[in-house]
């Protein structure tokens, strides 16, 4: 499936028909695909800590909206958020931050990769090494419960992955992309996106991903293989107002 793009250095928002699903992707998937897998309180919602550390309001949310976040964080817990940098309301700290990009696919080739197979609970010790050795981003025991997996063995090691996190209605995103230092020129990364990206294809879906800002690399790779950007975003570690509990 083919939507408008832009060029490399637009920051204009595209139009396809759902692109309104992207704008709150985590939002769409915690009150739609992935409600399952976390927790909603009113005008907010957030994964299960083990899944993902990510949390969501609902659109233009008000004041009411992050009282409903403060409730199911807790005192003092963090969680991320992604999207614009809108202003937090008092007792709200910023504890990290960092500009990211969305970009969708307009133009990638999916293919499937007969190397790779299909990762499974058990797999789960060695995804949580590559992710800790590789930091493609946040990647927890439950994380696999958010989609699709894949991975590439060598000798039975797991030395490359890739997978599905948010799944907002019309969309799924490519994530946790990573591979092990001793086996990366390879295109073992490209073409488990390449996989991944079939897979969502074959259910009538559209890919999209979000990359850092300063992984310059990985977005010049993403956009030579067929995605363009959507529009930059900012992702943040909050805390909510309130005293931790005492351990």
């Amino acid at each position: 499936m083919s939507t408008p793009g832009t060029s490399a250095g637009d920051t204009e928002m595209l139009t396809p028909d759902d692109a309104y699903s992207l704008d709150n992707p985590a939002w769409l998937s915690l009150t739609g695909a992935h409600a399952r897998l976390g927790v909603r309180a009113g005008s907010a919602a957030r994964y299960a800590a083990d899944v993902s550390p990510f949390a969501a309001l609902a659109p233009d949310p008000d004041e009411d909206a992050w009282r409903d976040l403060g409730g199911i964080v807790g005192p003092g817990g963090a969680v991320a958020v992604a999207g614009p940098p809108t202003a937090l309301p008092a007792g709200w700290e910023v504890l990290n931050a960092g500009g990211g990009v969305q970009m969708i696919d307009t133009d990638l080739e999916a293919a499937e990769y007969p190397e790779a197979v299909r990762l499974s609970p058990e797999d789960v010790p060695e995804m949580l090494d590559l992710a800790a050795r590789t930091r493609p981003g946040p990647f927890l025991p439950r994380t696999i419960e958010m989609g699709t997996y894949l991975g590439v063995r060598h000798r039975g090691r797991l030395v490359a992955m890739a997978g599905q996190r948010f799944n907002p209605p019309g969309w799924a995103e490519i994530s946790a992309v990573c591979t092990d230092e001793e086996y990366r020129g390879r295109g073992l990364g490209t073409r488990l996106v390449q996989a991944v990206a079939a897979d969502i294809r074959e259910r009538g879906d559209v890919p999209f991903l979000h990359a850092l800002a300063t992984n310059t690399g990985a977005i010049r790779l993403y956009q030579s293989i067929g995605f363009t950007l959507r529009r930059r975003t900012q992702f943040r570690l909050l805390r909510a107002p309130g005293a931790s509990p005492q351990r």
